[in-house]
C-alpha cells in the first residue's frame, strides 16, 4: 500500500474535495474541552467552498450533538450539518418493530423522542437497542456478560446505536456500546451496527452533503476500526488524525509515512493523509 503522506494544515489538500466529512469526539473535541484548531480548521474549509459534515458514532440524534458542541463554546460556523449513529439508529428502531430492551445510560433517551417504539423489560424483550453502558465511570463491558449470554439464548436481535469500542474523555479511556456489541457478536449474538464504518450512514452524509460519490470527499478521523476502515470501504480519502484515540499505538508524531502505511496495511487499512491534529 501507498504511504500516507504527512501534512502540515488542512488547508493543504481541502480545496481538492468538495466535502469533508469529519469525526467528533476525539478530532473537534476531547468530551471536556473543544479543539480551537480543528474548529478554525474547519471554519476555513467551509469558508473556501467545501461543504463540512459531521459525522460521528455519537448514539443522539444530530440535535443532541449540536447541544452538546454549543456547550463547548464550539461555532457552529465550522459546519454545514451533523449526521449521527444515532440518526441512523432510529430508522433501523422503526424498521424492527418489536418490543425493545434499552441498555445504556437516561442521557440517550432523546434517542427515542417521537417513534412509536415500545420499551419492556428483558423478559418481555423482543429485540435490544445498546447505547452505552449505564455507568461508563465505573462499568466496563465484563459488567454485562451474564446479560449477554441471557439475551444470546434467546436470540434477540441487537441494533448498537455507537459502534466505538472506546474513547477518550479528557485524558480518560470510556467503554462506549461496541464494546458490547462486539462481545454479543462474539457469543454469536446478531448486531445491526448503525455507524461507522457501516455503509449507511456515509450514505447519509452523502445525501446531506449534495456530492455525487467518495472521490469527492475527504474523510477525517482518529478511529482506525471506525473512521479509517469507514472511509476505505466507502472510497474516499482518509485523514488520520494521531492525537485521537491511538495515539499510544501509531508511533508517535514524527512517525515516517512508510512505518504508518505498513502499520494500517497490516490490518488492512489505508489513509491518503495523516497529522498530529486537525489545524
Amino acid at each position: 500500500m501507498n504511504a500516507p503522506e504527512a501534512i502540515a494544515s488542512l488547508a493543504a489538500v481541502a480545496p481538492a474535495y468538495k466535502a469533508i466529512f469529519c469525526d467528533v469526539w476525539g478530532v473537534v473535541h476531547d468530551g471536556v474541552a473543544k479543539h480551537a484548531a480543528a474548529e478554525a480548521a474547519l471554519t476555513a474549509a467551509r469558508r473556501a467552498g467545501c461543504h463540512v459534515v459531521l459525522l460521528t458514532n455519537s448514539p443522539r440524534p444530530n440535535e443532541g450533538v449540536r447541544r452538546q458542541l454549543d456547550g463547548l463554546s464550539f461555532s457552529p460556523e465550522a459546519y454545514d450539518a451533523i449526521v449521527t449513529s444515532g440518526d441512523v439508529t432510529r430508522r433501523l428502531i422503526a424498521e424492527t418493530g418489536r418490543p425493545l430492551l434499552h441498555v445504556g445510560p437516561q442521557r440517550d433517551l432523546d434517542l427515542f423522542a417521537g417513534l412509536a417504539a415500545e420499551f419492556v423489560d428483558e423478559a418481555r424483550a423482543e429485540a435490544v437497542i445498546v447505547t452505552g453502558l449505564h455507568d461508563d465511570t465505573t462499568e466496563t463491558p465484563a459488567d454485562y456478560a451474564p446479560l449477554l449470554e441471557r439475551l444470546k439464548r434467546r436470540d434477540l436481535p441487537m441494533i448498537c446505536a455507537n459502534p466505538d469500542v472506546v474513547v477518550h474523555r479528557g485524558e480518560r479511556l470510556i467503554f462506549c456500546a461496541g464494546a458490547i456489541a462486539r462481545d454479543y457478536e462474539r457469543l454469536g449474538g446478531r448486531v445491526a451496527m448503525a455507524g461507522k464504518p457501516h455503509a449507511p450512514i456515509y450514505a447519509e452524509a452523502q445525501r446531506v452533503a449534495g456530492v455525487a460519490g467518495p472521490a469527492e470527499v475527504l474523510a477525517v478521523g482518529d478511529g482506525l476500526n471506525t473512521d479509517i476502515r469507514g472511509a476505505n470501504a466507502y472510497g474516499a480519502d482518509a485523514l488520520l488524525i494521531m492525537a485521537g484515540v491511538h495515539r499510544d499505538e501509531l508511533g508517535g508524531f514524527d512517525v515516517a509515512g512508510e512505518v504508518l502505511g505498513a502499520h494500517l496495511g497490516g490490518q488492512d487499512l489505508a489513509a491518503r493523509f495523516f497529522m498530529p491534529r486537525l489545524v
